[in-house]
């Protein structure tokens, strides 16, 4: 994960990352799980969390995939070595205490909300972000004082909308799989709030598109 040119005083480096198929699809109907990546885009991936501080999801994402946001060292091709900080944003206080991020095996911290702060298992830190929503700036500039210089963002749909309409990221890294999911049901790449102008769209520049496996990644900046 090679550094921007600049450095954020107020936040980490973000990079965002997802799979998606060619027609900007997520999962199948109703969230239901596609594994879109196939050998080569898992090892990118794992490679990528090897070498950040954070991993950021939101609750919908542990809530339907229930992962584990660790490294697999195998699959990186990579020595054993630390695994990044997890975050999980969750501020209407919806995870389930038996998730795997509360399995111990690395550490975590949730993002609540001052409306909806919960009692979180053991060797489980939290954060407050915000009264009834997440305040994503108020949330990477905690996670700068704590020591994240890195941060991979990972989804799920809402959670890319608001660091990408948010514009506090610095790359946006998308592996597009070579099927077409459709339908009106099957989540989309970035949700949230609707687009109504050109003034609300989020601009991004193609610094490149490499062939990987099956499909292909395209990498943006803003």
């Amino acid at each position: 994960m090679a550094d921007p040119g600049r450095r954020p005083p107020d936040r980490p480096i973000v990079w965002v990352n997802c799979a998606v198929s060619l027609d900007g699809r997520l999962a199948f109907a109703r969230g239901v799980r596609a594994r879109l990546s196939g050998p080569e885009d898992l090892a990118r991936v794992h490679r990528m969390r090897a070498e950040v501080d954070a991993v950021l999801v939101g609750a919908g994402t542990v809530a339907a995939d229930d992962p584990s946001l660790r490294v697999k060292w195998d699959v990186a091709g990579l020595p054993r070595g630390r695994d990044p900080l997890r975050v999980v944003l969750d501020p209407h206080a919806r995870l389930s205490p038996h998730a795997r991020v509360f399995d111990r095996t690395a550490p975590t911290l949730v993002a609540t909300t001052a409306r909806y702060q919960r009692q979180l298992p053991t060797a489980v830190d939290s954060v407050v972000a915000g009264e009834e929503t997440i305040d994503l700036g108020r949330l990477f500039a905690a996670l700068r004082d704590r020591g994240v210089a890195r941060l991979m963002v990972e989804g799920g749909a809402r959670v890319l909308a608001s660091v990408l309409r948010d514009r506090c990221f610095d790359r946006l890294t998308v592996y597009y799989a070579p099927v077409v999911i459709g339908g009106a049901l099957a989540p989309p790449m970035v949700a949230g709030p609707e687009t109504l102008g050109s003034e609300d769209l989020t601009v991004l520049r193609l610094a490149s598109v490499v062939s990987l496996g099956a499909g292909f990644v395209a990498e943006f900046v803003p």
